[in-house]
C-alpha cells in the first residue's frame, strides 16, 4: 500500500485529495497544527480512530516553520508521496503578514525538500505552486510565461517554486511543481472571495444578512473546481519524469461577473446589495489571470470536468443549505455561532 503525507490536509485541496487517494488504496498522513480547537471539519468524514483497523488516515501534529519536527516525521513515516499543500495561502492577508508568509509559505518549502534530502527517502515532491506567481505578466500565461509576482504570498511562491527545482537538479529529487490557477468549491475558505459572495447570498436571500463588501469587481480570474484540480496533482507524480505543469480551465471571468451569476441565480440584483470597501483592495492588484494547460492536456491528459455554471450551482447550493438551518434556529430563537459577515 502507497503511503501520501498530505500537508494542509485540513484545507480545501487536501480535503479533496486525501479523498482521491484512499479511493485509490493509499495509506494517508496529514500533517495539521495544534489549535485549542478542531479544525478538521473538512476530513472528518475520512477520519476514523487509529484503534480502528480500518483507519487509513493518520494526522500528525506538526509546524512548516520547524525543520526538525520535518525530518523527524519523514523519517517515520517514510511516504511514497508527498503532496505539499500547507501554507499562508491568503493574498490580502500576506500584505499584513508579510514575514510570516514567507517564512512559512516560502521557506515551509525548503525545509520539506530538506528534510528529503537529508533522510534519503525516495518520496516523489509535489508542490502547490499558484497562479499569483504570474502577477502583472500579460494573458494567457503558460509554464514559460516570466512571473511577476504582485503580493508577499506570490513572492514566497516564486521562491519556493524555484527552489523546487533547483533541488530537483542539484539532488536528483522527484520534484515537481503545479501551478494551479484558482479553483474553488463549498469548501472553500469563507474569506475567499467566490465563497465570500455565495455565502453572503445566500443569507441575503433568507434576510439574515443586509450586505456584502468586496474589492476590485474588475479583477479576472480563471476558476476551476478544486476536486478536478487535485485529480492533476496525482497525474503530475505518476510521470516518468519530474516536470512543472500549469493546471487551469483556459476561461477567465471577472469578480463582477462572479457575484452578477451568483444572485441572479438566486433571483437578486447583485447591485442592490454588493457594495465596495476600499480596504479590501491591494496594495498592488493582479488584473487578469488565464492559463493555458496546454502541456497538461497533452502529457497528462487532464481536462476540468466542472464547467463554470456548475462550480457556481454547487457552491450556492451547499450554502443555500447552511443558511436554511442556521434561519431555521434564529426563527426558533436561537443565537448562531459563525454568523460574522466578513
Amino acid at each position: 500500500m502507497k503511503k501520501a503525507l498530505i500537508t494542509g490536509i485540513t484545507g480545501q485541496d487536501g480535503s479533496y485529495l486525501a479523498e482521491v487517494l484512499l479511493a485509490k488504496g493509499y495509506e494517508i498522513h496529514g500533517l495539521i497544527r495544534r489549535a485549542s480547537t478542531f479544525n478538521t471539519d473538512r476530513i472528518d468524514h475520512l477520519y476514523k480512530d487509529f484503534h480502528d483497523p480500518q483507519a487509513r488516515v493518520y494526522l500528525h501534529y506538526g509546524d512548516l516553520s520547524i525543520s526538525g519536527q520535518l525530518t523527524d516525521l519523514l523519517q517515520e513515516v517514510r511516504p511514497d508521496e508527498i503532496y505539499h499543500l500547507g501554507a499562508q495561502s491568503h493574498v490580502r492577508v500576506s500584505f499584513d503578514m508579510p514575514e510570516y508568509t514567507g517564512d512559512v509559505t516560502g521557506l515551509g518549502t525548503i525545509r520539506l525538500l530538506e528534510a528529503i534530502r537529508k533522510t534519503g527517502i525516495k518520496s516523489r515532491f509535489y508542490q502547490a505552486s499558484s497562479s499569483e506567481m504570474f502577477g502583472a505578466a500579460p494573458p494567457p500565461q503558460s509554464e514559460t510565461t516570466p512571473f511577476q509576482p504582485q503580493s508577499p504570498y506570490a513572492a514566497a511562491k516564486v521562491y519556493a517554486y524555484y527552489v523546487v527545482r533547483n533541488y530537483r537538479d542539484a539532488y536528483q529529487l522527484f520534484a515537481a511543481n503545479g501551478i494551479l490557477f484558482n479553483h474553488e468549491s463549498p469548501r472553500r475558505g469563507e474569506t475567499f472571495v467566490t465563497r465570500k459572495i455565495t455565502r453572503a447570498a445566500a443569507r441575503i436571500k433568507l434576510g439574515l444578512q443586509e450586505k456584502l463588501y468586496l474589492g476590485n469587481l474588475e479583477a479576472k480570474r480563471d476558476w476551476g473546481f478544486a476536486g478536478d484540480y487535485v485529480e492533476a496533482m496525482w497525474l503530475i507524480l505518476q510521470q516518468d519524469s519530474p516536470d512543472d505543469y500549469v493546471i487551469a480551465t483556459g476561461e477567465t471571468h471577472s469578480v463582477r461577473e462572479f457575484a452578477e451569476k451568483v444572485f441572479d441565480k438566486l433571483g437578486l440584483d447583485y447591485q442592490k446589495y454588493v457594495m465596495i470597501d476600499p480596504r479590501y483592495f491591494r496594495p498592488t492588484e493582479v488584473d487578469v489571470l488565464l492559463g493555458d494547460a496546454t502541456k497538461a492536456r497533452k502529457a497528462l491528459h487532464w481536462l476540468p470536468k466542472v464547467s463554470f455554471d456548475q462550480l457556481i450551482d454547487m457552491m450556492i447550493a451547499a450554502d443555500l443549505e447552511t443558511a436554511e438551518k442556521e434561519k431555521t434556529l434564529v426563527d426558533a430563537g436561537y443565537a448562531c455561532g459563525n454568523t460574522r459577515v466578513i
